[in-house]
Formats: C-alpha cells, sequence, structure tokens
C-alpha cells in the first residue's frame, strides 16, 4: 500500500510529458473543491436560515401549546389546570383566545387578530423582549386596558404609543342576527396602545394583543379560551413533559410542541436541504468525471512504466491501486481545499456580514450562516466516496483496456 501511495503521489505531482494531464488533473481538484466549497456554504446557510426561524417562532410560539380537537374554542378545567401545574418540568401555563376583528384608528381601518391573554403570558413566550416602541402592558396599575399591536398592524393604522387617539376595535356579536340594526350588530371597544413589538412580517401584520378578558368581553365566550400556551423550565425533557400533558387532557385536546405547531415550515425547509444536497452532489459526481479523464489519459501515458513495475514483480492489484490512489488524492486533495475555503467564507460572512440582505428586512442585515460538525463530516465523506468511486470503476475498466489484458 505505501509502495502504491507513493507511486500515486510521484505521477499527480510530477510533470507529464503531456501538459494537457497537468491541466485536466487541475481541473479535476478544482471542481471538487468548488463543489465541496458549495456545499459547506450552503449547509451553513440553511443552518443560520433555521436558527434565526427557529429564534422567531420561539419569541411567539410557546413550548407546547393545548387546544381542541374539535371547535375553536374549550373551557379550561380547574381540574386540569392544577395538575397541569404540578407536571414536573412545567414553569408556567397562559390561558389564551383568538379571533379576527376590525380596528380602526383614525379615518383607517384593517383586518388582525386579537390576541386575548392574561397575566402569564410574558412568563411563556419572550415577545416583552421584542418590543419596537413602548412597553409590554395590557394593565395598568389602575386597572386600565391596553393593546399592543406588531409593527406591521401600526404602521398601517399609523398608530404611535405617543398618540393620544384610541384605537377602536370591533367584533361581530354572536346574537346579531338579520334583523339588527347594523350599529349594534358589532360590539366595539376602545384601548389605547402601550407598546408595539415587533417579531417577524407574517405576525407583525397579523396579531394584536388585548387583555384576555377584553377578548372575552368582545367575543362573548365567557370563560372559554381558544388554547392553553405552555412554558417549560430549562432543561426539562420535551417528550415526557409532552407525554403527560397528553394523559391529563386526553383525545379530545391537540398538545403541539414547537415543531408541531409549525410543521410544515419546517419539514419544507428540510426537504429544501435535502434536496440542495443531492443537486449539489449530483454536481459533485459530474465533476468527478474529469478525474477519469485524467485517469485515461495518465494510463495511455504510463503504459512503458507498466511494464516495468511489472517486469520487477508487481501484481494487478498494485498496479490497479497506483491509479485508484491518484484518483482517490484528487479528491482527497479537492475536499481539503473546498472544506477550507467554505470555512473561511462562512466565517467571513459570520464575521463581517458581506452578503447582505435587503434593506426592507427586519431581521437581521445580513444572511445567517451557522457552521455544524456534522456538515464537515458527512460533505467530506460524500466527496471522498464519489472520488473513490470515480476512481475505482473507470481503472478496472481501462487497465484491461489500455494495458496487458492479464492485468
Amino acid at each position: 500500500m505505501k509502495l502504491s501511495l507513493y507511486i500515486a503521489k510521484r505521477y499527480l505531482f510530477a510533470k507529464k510529458s503531456r501538459n494537457a494531464i497537468n491541466v485536466i488533473s487541475t481541473v479535476s481538484v478544482a471542481g471538487v473543491a468548488v463543489g465541496t466549497m458549495a456545499l459547506i456554504i450552503i449547509l451553513s446557510v440553511f443552518n443560520g436560515l433555521e436558527t434565526m426561524v427557529r429564534g422567531i417562532f420561539n419569541t411567539f410560539d410557546p413550548d407546547l401549546r393545548i387546544s381542541a380537537s374539535e371547535g375553536k374554542t374549550f373551557i379550561p378545567d380547574t381540574a386540569r389546570l392544577v395538575l397541569l401545574a404540578n407536571v414536573n418540568g412545567i414553569h408556567a401555563y397562559s390561558l389564551t383566545i383568538e379571533e379576527n376583528a376590525l380596528l380602526k384608528y383614525g379615518e383607517r381601518q384593517f383586518i388582525a387578530t386579537i390576541k386575548g391573554v392574561d397575566d402569564n403570558y410574558a412568563d411563556v413566550t419572550d415577545i416583552d423582549s421584542s418590543m419596537f416602541d413602548g412597553e409590554f402592558v395590557l394593565k395598568g396599575k389602575s386597572g386600565r386596558e391596553y393593546a399592543v399591536p406588531g409593527i406591521g398592524v401600526a404602521q398601517y393604522l399609523g398608530i404611535n404609543v405617543n398618540f393620544i387617539n384610541q384605537l377602536n376595535i370591533l367584533i361581530p356579536r354572536k346574537s346579531a342576527g338579520l334583523n339588527m340594526n347594523p350599529e349594534n350588530a358589532l360590539k366595539n371597544r376602545y384601548v389605547m396602545p402601550s407598546g408595539i413589538y415587533q417579531v417577524e412580517k407574517e405576525y407583525d401584520s397579523k396579531y394584536i394583543y388585548i387583555p384576555l378578558e377584553l377578548a372575552r368581553d368582545l367575543t362573548e365566550t365567557d370563560n372559554a379560551v381558544t388554547a392553553i400556551e405552555v412554558k417549560l423550565r430549562i432543561n426539562a425533557d420535551l417528550k415526557a413533559v409532552q407525554s403527560a400533558v397528553k394523559k391529563i387532557y386526553g383525545d379530545g385536546f391537540k398538545v403541539q410542541n414547537r415543531y408541531e405547531q409549525q410543521e410544515i415550515f419546517y419539514k419544507v425547509m428540510r426537504s429544501e436541504r435535502l434536496a440542495i444536497f443531492f443537486i449539489l452532489t449530483l454536481i459533485l459526481i459530474i465533476a468527478s468525471f474529469n478525474i477519469v479523464g485524467s485517469l485515461t489519459m495518465l494510463i495511455i501515458e504510463k503504459k512503458r512504466d507498466v511494464e516495468i513495475l511489472r517486469s520487477l514483480g508487481a501484481d494487478n492489484d498494485l498496479i490497479r491501486k497506483v491509479f485508484i490512489f491518484e484518483g482517490w488524492l484528487i479528491s482527497i486533495i479537492g475536499a481539503v481545499s473546498g472544506i477550507a475555503l467554505g470555512w473561511l467564507i462562512c466565517w467571513l460572512q459570520q464575521r463581517f456580514g458581506l452578503v447582505r440582505l435587503s434593506s426592507e428586512s427586519l431581521i437581521m442585515q445580513s444572511y445567517p450562516v451557522v457552521m455544524k460538525l456534522r456538515d464537515f463530516i458527512v460533505v467530506p465523506a460524500t466527496v471522498l466516496l464519489i472520488g473513490y468511486w470515480a476512481a475505482w470503476y473507470p481503472v478496472r475498466f481501462l487497465t484491461k483496456k489500455y494495458l496487458r489484458k492479464d492485468v
């Protein structure tokens, strides 16, 4: 093995009689390096996007969400709430209710979703840490009720926390009939905005927070809620806690973790990541055909050397290994170069943010990049596997065709 590897290195780095072989070998290394670099960069960008999205969802979505399997609302059972609070690993829970509403501010109108939350909501999510202006306050010391719209809602309506105008929230009455006076068909309440939050465009342009009691009054739902949102303690076993909560609430309720709440989105992102990986792997396979061309010309050129080796006692396996190692060395050099370049570009993006997002982005200014060890293991393993195949198969064929028949 040492002899065949030594000869392969000599063949790779020594100057050939035909300059085209050197050029093809260089192109082969460059092709593998570029493919490897692209895989590292793309996977790191997907890691960054997934981390960014998780951060957004973690701000808005609870660790666990309990909702009715059928119907929109349900009345929370006090006994079950006591059992829920005593589950090991649960930090806090909050009762919430959601309903579409018409918002009026001055001369402007906007349809949004009101989300009524109780006093524990700030302990369940990190929404209070995502304030664009003002504070996340839904009840004043005097008992006065406030609202906290998203920045998208606020911009459309022209809301500013320093304005003295009140926000009018209107929801159709459940008791409204065909013969009811249109002026009495909508139930409305006036509230002052105390702050404006900023999480993500989809949320910011949809939700407005109000106190739970006000939401119940507007929706005429008495003690009903849309969901119970749960916050887990640090290092809590998510699967164990979720299983315990499912036992408490039974089959009539859905107990969803953060992944299940955004299941479609996560599946799409992972499918895209896998598809990109296979596409770039296919490009690597195509680039590896350069190795076949390089080995073909090398075998033809080294026919005399092979005859000399055979006369010195070299067997068929040793001769084949020389050219297999030649092809694999091209893959190794390309893989190492690609990993180094990929790491450097990712580091530069993390450090300096070379590739910027559009100025309209409110989340971050440059593309997020997160390098993970598994990518630096999977990618070179894939490249070396492709490189070995690209060398092994053609070497067996070419040595039989261009060298002596008994090789």
